[in-house]
């Protein structure tokens, strides 16, 4: 194993249920609401969320936009009802398409992707109140840290059950549970863009990332970390100012202290 490969401890999978059953069994017990995309990270969430707490209580929900093909929304729903849950179509193409419209001489192609994660997160929302559920998210660590999610939009959730797991431990964790293979090997996209991959936007693999941002958890400088890795000096102090960078991101919204306990700062619930 390479220096500071991330190592998926062998207590994950019962420790990840374990957390579920507690914020969803109640009193009184709640249904789990989790976006599947087709990609990896939310399939895994889904099968724990089954795991945890069974298929009776775990809501799937697709949300096709334009770039959702007919043939991963088939697999996805697939998927889905072989893990034996509540399975939901909601199209979210004239929608994301009606706010951009709302915003015209917006070009900015980040900015217009953001657009989908948003609606996603309102509509996810409106399914879990009118069912009585908390949204479960799909975040991994390597996005949490990298900021590599949409502020209110993916990043909105109540529960985050593998955003202790680096990306790298997510696919090792889906190999042990049988996920499928086309799930596994499907590259990973946010989806913001025809063409978009996680990969090519960030510019390095996950294997390298994910070793960068161990570093980055142990407290290691940039120049040990690209000694003990043998990644280029440059490559590993883009990861670290990314992490920096996007710190707002991981952050609860900052309030000015004026009372006697402050939310947020001194009043932590």
């Amino acid at each position: 194993m390479s220096a500071l490969t991330p190592k998926l401890p062998s207590y994950a999978h019962e420790t990840i249920t374990r957390f579920l059953r507690s914020h969803l069994d109640g009193p009184p017990p709640r249904a789990a609401v989790v976006g599947l995309s087709g990609g990896i990270d939310s399939a895994l969430v889904a099968r724990l969320l089954v795991d945890a707490v069974g298929p009776k209580r775990v809501v799937g929900v697709l949300l096709p936009d334009a770039l959702y093909s007919d043939a991963l929304r088939k697999e996805t729903e697939s998927f889905g009802h072989d893990l034996g849950i509540d399975v939901r179509i909601v199209p979210i193409g004239p929608v994301v398409d009606a706010v951009r419209q709302t915003v015209p001489g917006t070009t900015d192609r980040t900015t217009l992707g953001n657009v989908g994660p948003r609606l996603r997160m309102t509509i996810l929302y409106t399914i879990a109140r009118s069912v009585g559920g908390l949204v479960v998210g799909t975040g991994n660590k390597s996005e949490l840290l990298l900021g590599y999610f949409t502020k209110h939009g993916d990043g909105g959730v109540d529960l985050l059950p593998i955003g202790d797991l680096y990306k790298t431990e997510v696919r090792e964790l889906a190999a042990q549970l049988g996920l499928p293979e086309v799930v596994r090997s499907r590259a990973p996209t946010a989806g913001l863009w025809e063409g978009q991959t996680d990969e090519g936007e960030l510019g390095l693999p996950y294997e390298s990332i994910d070793r960068i941002l161990r570093g980055v958890e142990e407290l290691r400088d940039p120049e040990e970390i690209a000694r003990l890795t043998g990644l280029s000096l440059p490559d590993v102090e883009c990861v670290v100012a990314r992490v920096a960078h996007n710190r707002h991101k991981r952050r609860p919204v900052p309030v000015p202290k004026l009372g006697l306990r402050t939310v947020g700062l001194d009043w932590r619930d």
